[in-house]
């Protein structure tokens, strides 16, 4: 399996973006997924998942601000980002959720959130 991700860049605080992650080697409709992110310094953190049967879970720092979403025809899965904080600075990546076997990373997408 592997991982494009993309939709970075730099946003003003409060600004909005949407990632995708392009996913081949897997339909993505049979799994769940996650989406990660690295702010510089720190390590890998998890932000939200998706399973399967399409419920999904965010981490509480960006509950109610970020949403996980998929696109089961182009195999792509979303995360659409809004009222962004300096604290959502980072590089972002998705992969398998939480307490299963990861895939190789991709290269991931650069979030910068700044005045």
């Amino acid at each position: 399996v592997q991982f494009v991700e993309s939709g970075g860049g730099l946003v003003q605080p409060g600004g909005s973006l949407t990632l995708s992650c392009a996913v081949s080697g897997a339909l993505i409709s049979k799994y769940g997924w996650a989406w990660y992110r690295q702010a510089p310094g720190k390590q890998r953190e998890w932000v939200a998942n998706i399973e399967n049967d399409g419920t999904t879970l965010h981490h509480d720092s960006v509950k109610g601000r970020f949403g996980i979403s998929r696109d089961i025809a182009r195999n792509v899965v979303i995360l659409q980002m809004n009222s962004l904080k300096s604290d959502d600075t980072g590089l972002y990546y998705c992969n398998s959720p939480l307490g299963w076997p990861l895939y190789p990373w991709g290269q991931g997408t650069q979030v910068t959130v700044s005045s």
